[in-house]
C-alpha cells in the first residue's frame, strides 16, 4: 500500500464519518484501524453471507466478502449433484462463515471432514448446517455419520413431502441442521427439512419477486383433481389450472389430457396474496397456445359438409368437434330425417365419427350451429318426382293418434291418414283394426311441399280386395246379407 502523509492522504479514502476535524487530528494508523475494525465487526461465525468470486484455484476459490478480508472456500465443497464445479470469476455464491481470522474468513456450504463434538457444538450454536451421510433407517427415521459421530433424523425431517420409499435416501450424504445435541453428543437430532425449507423460501422468494399475470413458467403436474390440476411451478410453490383452462376443446377429465410429473408450459391468469402463506395463483395451458377462433374464418364456412367426432351429449342435442377446441351443436331437430329423435343418445355416442353440415357461424358468441340430416341429405328433395296426388302406394302404419295415423311412405317420407279420410272410406271398422307396424294400401290426397306434408286417403275397396284392410280373413263365408248388415252396424259406429 502506497504512503501518504496526513497531508497527502486523499480525503476520499477515508469514511466520511472519519474525517478529521479542527478538534481531533488523528493519525493514519488510528483511521485505518477504525476501518479495519469497522469492516470486519458485523462478519461472525454462522453468518451466512453472499460472496463473488475473485479467484479459483485447483483446491480453494477465493471470494470477495465486502470486507477487508477475503473469503476462502474448498473448491470440492462447491461441486454439484453431478460432481461439476459450475461457477466461473464474477458469480456470486451464498456461502456460511465457519471461522473468523485476522487473515481469512473460512466459508463453506456446510461443517463436513472429521473432528471432535467442538465443530458440532459450533455448528448448533450458530445454526450452521453439518454434512452427514444416511447410514441405515431405523425405528422412526434414519441414523446419519457426522464426524463420526451418530445423529438421529426423523423421517419427518428428512424431506419437505412425505417419504414413500425411505431407503432410497441410505448411503447419499446431504447437509442437516443440528436441532438437538445434548448428552455431550451422544444425543443428536438433526433436520435436513429445515435447510430444504428455509433453501426453497429463499428461492421462493426470488421467483415471487419476478412472477407477474402473464408470465409464462414452464411446470410439474404435482397433482390432478377432479376440478382442473396443480401445476409445482418451483419447489413448495405451485398454482392451479381449472379445468376448463386446460384444452380449447372440451374434456370430461383433467386426467384425458395430463398425467402426474408431465412437464408442461403455463401462462399466470391471476396471483391473490394471502396472508401468512403462499399467494394463490391460477394458471392456464390453453392460453399459452393459439386460441383456435382466432383463424376459423379460414377454415370452416356456412354451407360446408366436414367430419366431426361427437364429444358429448345433453337433452338438446350433441356436440361436435370440427378441430381441436372448435366445437359446433347439432340440435334434436337436426340429427335425423328419417326418425323421429326424442333422445340424442338413441342414435349418437361420445367418440363416434359423424359428416355435419355447417348451417351458421357466430364469431361473437363462438357458435356454430350443425346438421347430421342436411349432411346425410334431404329426402324431400325427390319428392315432387317420387309421388303425385292420386297415387296409390303401400305405406307402413307408424304410430297412431287421436286424429288418425302416421303412415310412413319411405325412410324420412311420412304422410298423415287422418280419421275424416278413414271414414270417408267406408271400411273404418277394418282400419281400426290395424296396428303400428302393419302394411296398409293408401292413396296420396294432397302434397304439400312448403310444408313437408303428405296427406293420404283410403279407396273405397272392391268386393274381392277389401280383406287387405283387414288384419286376419275370415274362416266363414260372410253372405251378402250378412255383409251388408256388418257395413250398415261398422259405419253407425263411426258416427
Amino acid at each position: 500500500m502506497p504512503s501518504f502523509s496526513e497531508e497527502e492522504l486523499p480525503e476520499e479514502e477515508l469514511p466520511k464519518e472519519e474525517l478529521p476535524t479542527e478538534d481531533a487530528e488523528p493519525s493514519f494508523a488510528d483511521l485505518l484501524e477504525s476501518y479495519s475494525s469497522k469492516i470486519t465487526r458485523n462478519i461472525e461465525i454462522g453468518n451466512r453471507i453472499s460472496g463473488r468470486i475473485i479467484s479459483i484455484g485447483k483446491d480453494s476459490v477465493f471470494l470477495d466478502t465486502g470486507t477487508q478480508i477475503d473469503g476462502v472456500a474448498n473448491r470440492a465443497d462447491l461441486l454439484n449433484s453431478k460432481g461439476e464445479f459450475p461457477y466461473v470469476i464474477g458469480d456470486v455464491v451464498e456461502l456460511y462463515v465457519v471461522s473468523v481470522k485476522e487473515d481469512e474468513i473460512r466459508l463453506s456450504k456446510a461443517i463436513s471432514g472429521s473432528g471432535d463434538n467442538t465443530l458440532l457444538i459450533e455448528a448448533y450454536h450458530n445454526a450452521i448446517p453439518v454434512n452427514g451421510k444416511v447410514i441405515e433407517q431405523c425405528k422412526g427415521g434414519f441414523n446419519i455419520d457426522i464426524h463420526h459421530t451418530r445423529a438421529f433424523c426423523p423421517i419427518s425431517q428428512m424431506d419437505v413431502s412425505h417419504i414413500e420409499n425411505p431407503e432410497l435416501f441410505i448411503g447419499q450424504s446431504f447437509d442437516f441442521l443440528i436441532l438437538q445435541f445434548e448428552e455431550r453428543g451422544r444425543n443428536i437430532v438433526v433436520s435436513r427439512r429445515e435447510l430444504l425449507r428455509q433453501d426453497m423460501d429463499s428461492k421462493k422468494e426470488l421467483f415471487l419477486e419476478k412472477l407477474s399475470v402473464g408470465s409464462v413458467c414452464t411446470g410439474r403436474v404435482a397433482r390432478i383433481m377432479p376440478y382442473g390440476a396443480f401445476v409445482e411451478l418451483i419447489p413448495g410453490l405451485s398454482g392451479l389450472v381449472p379445468i376448463s383452462e386446460i384444452s380449447w376443446s372440451h374434456i370430461e377429465k383433467p386426467e384425458d389430457v395430463l398425467n402426474p410429473d408431465d412437464t408442461i408450459q403455463v401462462v399466470v391468469t391471476s396471483i391473490q396474496p394471502r396472508p401468512e402463506d403462499d399467494p394463490k395463483i391460477a394458471l392456464s395451458i390453453k392460453q399459452v397456445l393459439d386460441n383456435p377462433w382466432s383463424h376459423i374464418s379460414d377454415q370452416f364456412h356456412a354451407g360446408d359438409r366436414v367430419k366431426g367426432k361427437i364429444t358429448r351429449l345433453a337433452p338438446f342435442g350433441a356436440f361436435v368437434e370440427l378441430a381441436p377446441g372448435i366445437d359446433g351443436l347439432v340440435h334434436l331437430s337436426e340429427i335425423s330425417y328419417t326418425q323421429r329423435v326424442n333422445r340424442p343418445e338413441d342414435f349418437l355416442r361420445p367418440g363416434e365419427l359423424v359428416f355435419v353440415l355447417i348451417k351458421e357461424i357466430d364469431l361473437l358468441k363462438k357458435r356454430i350451429s350443425l346438421s347430421i340430416k342436411d349432411a346425410e341429405g334431404d329426402p324431400w328433395m325427390d319428392v315432387p318426382e317420387k309421388y303425385k296426388t292420386g297415387q296409390t302406394l303401400e305405406g307402413m302404419i307408424q304410430k297412431r293418434e287421436k286424429w288418425g295415423y302416421i303412415v310412413t311412405l319411405e325412410p324420412g317420407i311420412v304422410g298423415i291418414l287422418p280419421l275424416s279420410r278413414i271414414r270417408s272410406s267406408g271400411q273404418p271398422a277394418a282400419v281400426d283394426s290395424l296396428k303400428p307396424g302393419r302394411a296398409m294400401t293408401v292413396v296420396i290426397d294432397e302434397i304439400k311441399l312448403a310444408e313437408r306434408r303428405i296427406t293420404l286417403r283410403l279407396d273405397a275397396p272392391e268386393d274381392d280386395n277389401w280383406q287387405q284392410y283387414s288384419p286376419q280373413k275370415s274362416s266363414q263365408p260372410v253372405g251378402t246379407f250378412g255383409d251388408k248388415l256388418q257395413q250398415a252396424l261398422d259405419l253407425a259406429k263411426s258416427r
